[in-house]
């Protein structure tokens, strides 16, 4: 016996048509890649992307077609992804901080048919335009009146081109299974791999990300979404923000401390999300100019391991709720959110940040399990140590191509490259990724950790730890650091802090300062580099 129910196909352009219609007047600010503060809505922001729809449609491109966009985040890039969709074609969201090397790459691996790029990226797209095989048509996101010259053909500025619609546009009716986004991971090992998101998936994960107990926004919210768009669809609240109406703040181009503060106050922002490093910029700007944050109710922070100092500044100093979450390209991206259980609510002071220093829990649409080497599930309490792997209806179960084949078991489970834990009451905690885990006497010490507790030191501004080859332990570890500027700090000093507060074992061998830390194209330390910038470094002697 079936059930009598409607067959509702979930297709991302009816998030866009609710939002239009319940919640049409609810703003979209951005600070325009121009410069000037820009502020439309939902009715026209649809209407807008129904002409992208159309206008892309008439230049000849059909159902599948890849389509990339360059761009900040914006309502113009807004605008150009709903427009791509409700066409049928696929967003293709492209990291200008990647090498135009990796960018020519990735787009011929997609078979980029067009792209949308913003000012800012020109300069690399006329380098790379010419390598792009598949490429037809490039739509500049600004007006005729800062276009800027270009030897390049069949480019067109965003405004003019989009003025030749009129919006009379019906949306393509698609199966929902059918491929909607495109992201490539960061290919810190090999090539990229690309993950293609369905309608379906995009919806389903809005779905999941809109729960009270995960990011748990709603119409009343003003979100800024700090995060961009090409990473990881913003974890995904370029689909969950309109979904519920919420008001929408795009950064466009500027993610300094005093830009991100300026939006957070005059747009009264209550709810970001953004990478660690962003929000150190943030809490440095807040305290030289002693400004208060007093319309921001919780920031949600994944990308790498949030620091403990930084919740307990945001939590005693700004009356700030951290939600400490985890996820990943192949996810869509949530996979945890560190919101408080009826189990540990109750909480405070350290007892409570001991919780929030873990990645999370999974909401509902996300499966996870702990395994060792020979695939056995490991126990959920809290100190073993295992692989990460997850499944679910917003993850992916194969690259673009067929890369990657053996991240993904027959049973439907992808393994993440994670080492973590679990503990009773469902929190995960990454210790680490498999490839950068210490190994030390048969043993694991996790970097992750050790690096959060140094960079809790107050003349720290980041640290990193990599494994130094040992003749009796096989690795010890080397923390890095980068100190505050102006400060000053010894060795002496930062191992006395980190003493008693870790395994005496754990504790590292030696430490480097250094003037940066390398980080990728995603904004995560870069270890690969780091190893290769000590691979000659031998630690001291005992």
């Amino acid at each position: 016996m079936q059930g009598l129910m409607q067959d509702w196909p979930l297709l991302c352009h009816k998030i866009l048509d609710y939002a239009a219609q319940q919640h049409g007047r609810r703003e979209i600010v951005t600070r325009s890649v121009e410069g000037p503060i820009v502020r439309t809505n939902y009715a026209e922001i649809r209407l807008r992307s129904l002409k992208v729809a159309q206008r892309l449609a008439r230049d000849g491109f059909r159902e599948g077609d890849r389509i990339g966009t360059l761009a900040w985040n914006t309502a113009r890039h807004l605008e150009a992804w709903y427009g791509i969709m409700g066409m049928g074609g696929v967003y293709h969201t492209l990291n200008p901080r990647l090498f135009p090397e990796q960018i020519v790459w990735i787009m011929n691996h997609a078979e980029d048919q067009a792209l949308f790029v913003d000012l800012t990226f020109m300069p690399i797209v006329e380098k790379i335009a010419p390598a792009i095989r598949s490429l037809k048509k490039v739509i500049v996101l600004t007006d005729a009146a800062h276009m800027p010259a270009s030897a390049l053909t069949n480019i067109v500025a965003f405004e003019e081109w989009l003025a030749e619609a009129d919006g009379d546009y019906a949306w393509r009716e698609l199966d929902e299974k059918a491929a909607c986004g495109m992201c490539y991971t960061s290919g810190t090992t090999g090539d990229p791999k690309g993950v293609v998101y369905s309608h379906r998936s995009n919806v389903l994960h809005a779905m999941i990300a809109v729960q009270k107990d995960a990011m748990g926004i709603g119409s009343t919210d003003a979100i800024l979404p700090v995060v961009p768009m090409f990473h990881a669809n913003a974890w995904g609240l370029a689909q969950s923000a309109p979904m519920i109406g919420a008001k929408l703040v795009m950064p466009g181009g500027r993610m300094d401390g005093a830009a991100i503060y300026e939006l957070l106050d005059t747009e009264k922002v209550t709810m970001s999300a953004a990478v660690p490093t962003v929000w150190l910029m943030l809490l440095q700007y807040l305290e030289e100019q002693g400004k208060k944050l007093p319309h921001l109710q919780k920031v949600i922070i994944g990308g790498s391991a949030c620091p403990r100092s930084m919740t307990q500044k945001f939590r005693d100093d700004y009356d700030v709720e951290v939600i400490h979450a985890w996820g990943m390209t192949e996810m869509s991206p949530l996979g945890t959110l560190g919101t408080m259980k009826p189990e540990v609510a109750g909480l405070s002071g350290d007892a409570q940040l001991d919780i929030k220093q873990k990645q999370g829990y999974a909401p509902f649409g996300v499966e996870m399990k702990i395994t060792g080497d020979t695939n056995d599930e490991k126990p959920w309490d809290g100190r073993t140590f295992g692989r990460l792997k997850v499944r679910g209806p917003a993850i992916a179960r194969a690259y673009y191509g067929g890369a990657g084949k053996d991240q993904f078991d027959p049973d439907g489970w992808f393994d993440t490259g994670d080492v973590a834990h679990v503990d009773a009451n469902g929190y995960m905690q990454i210790t680490d990724r498999a490839k950068d885990v210490i190994k030390s006497g048969g043993e694991w010490i996790s970097t992750i950790d050790l690096e959060n507790l140094a960079v809790g030191h107050p003349d720290v501004a980041e640290a990193a730890v990599i494994g130094i080859a040992h003749p009796k332990w096989d690795e010890r570890p080397l923390l890095v650091i980068v100190k505050k500027p102006g400060r000053e700090v010894t060795k002496e000093q930062i191992l006395a802090f980190m003493d008693g507060k870790i395994a005496k074992w754990w504790m590292p061998d030696d430490v480097s300062f250094v003037e940066a830390i390398p980080h990728t194209a995603t904004g995560k330390i870069q270890k690969t580099t780091l190893r290769d910038q000590f691979r000659d470094y031998r630690l001291p002697s005992p």
